[in-house]
């Protein structure tokens, strides 16, 4: 851990973006305890231009264009976090099993696999949110069911380059079980690419988030960045902030785990040079 850390503050990149990332989540967290606060109050000031009473001015209705895109980070890093949580802990059991026992169970993950990849990822899960329903719940388990391909295909190429080690076939003759050496011994010594990968995931599932949302399938009764860039863009050139601060903050936030992602993985890699 000490190397690692040493490695990933020298990546001035991953110093940035994960400052960004927590400085993020400090601020959603604080819009969910404070007081008082209220992103659907409307006002008389609408469509009012950025000031000091309004940082990112008002839509339509006079509502705070600041407290909405605030709001909105809950839910981009709700779906985000949760996405990324279920399809990485997916990935990794589905692709440590096909690495480490091989055979029908390897082929019958790896062409799964493919056929979710093969398939747009948008349209797939535009259709099936709207088969399904609209809500976040089910919003996160569509980005989990397209995610986490990915995540088991890193897992398993690393589990059968470790499996083949010579520590595993000491773990072995020393008596552990098969399933005890891949929980304890192969899993834990392939899970830095997966960090990673699981890092990426997290952008991909806010940008899914935002574009279902911008299309209205997600849920009506929460405030997001996509539906708020939706609202906006009938006032794209009477009230531009309406889409600039939500699309700001999208891009911002997406590139910001992308570069989070690739920090981590340059710290977790003593083969690349840090930057």
């Amino acid at each position: 851990m000490r190397r690692f850390w040493q490695r990933f503050l020298a990546y001035r990149a991953g110093i940035a973006s994960g400052g960004y990332v927590a400085l993020l989540a400090l601020v959603a967290l604080a819009t969910l305890l404070w007081p008082g606060l209220d992103p659907h109050q409307i006002s008389d000031a609408a469509m009012a231009a950025p000031s000091l009473d309004h940082l990112f001015g008002t839509d339509e209705l006079g509502r705070d264009m600041l407290l909405g895109v605030l709001y909105g980070a809950q839910v981009s890093l709700a779906v985000g976090v949760s996405a990324a949580f279920g399809a990485t802990l997916l990935g990794v059991m589905l692709g440590a099993a096909a690495g480490f026992w091989g055979g029908w169970l390897d082929l019958a993950v790896m062409r799964i696999s493919e056929m979710f990849q093969v398939v747009p990822s948008f349209i797939l899960a535009a259709v099936i949110v709207s088969l399904s329903g609209t809500g976040l719940t089910q919003v996160v388990a569509v980005i989990v069911l397209l995610a986490w391909p990915q995540i088991a295909r890193i897992t398993r190429g690393e589990v059968m380059r470790i499996k083949q080690l010579e520590f595993v076939d000491a773990v072995r003759c020393l008596g552990m079980r098969e399933w005890e050496i891949l929980a304890t011994e192969v899993v834990p010594n392939a899970v830095a690419p997966v960090l990673a990968a699981g890092t990426l995931v997290v952008a991909q599932a806010i940008l899914l988030e935002a574009s279902l949302s911008f299309l209205g399938l997600s849920s009506a009764d929460i405030i997001s960045w996509g539906r708020m860039l939706n609202a906006g863009q009938r006032f794209l050139f009477n009230a531009w902030w309406m889409s600039v601060f939500p699309g700001l903050a999208i891009f911002l936030t997406v590139l910001a785990f992308n570069l989070l992602g690739d920090a981590v993985g340059s710290a977790l890699n003593p083969r690349t040079v840090t930057r």
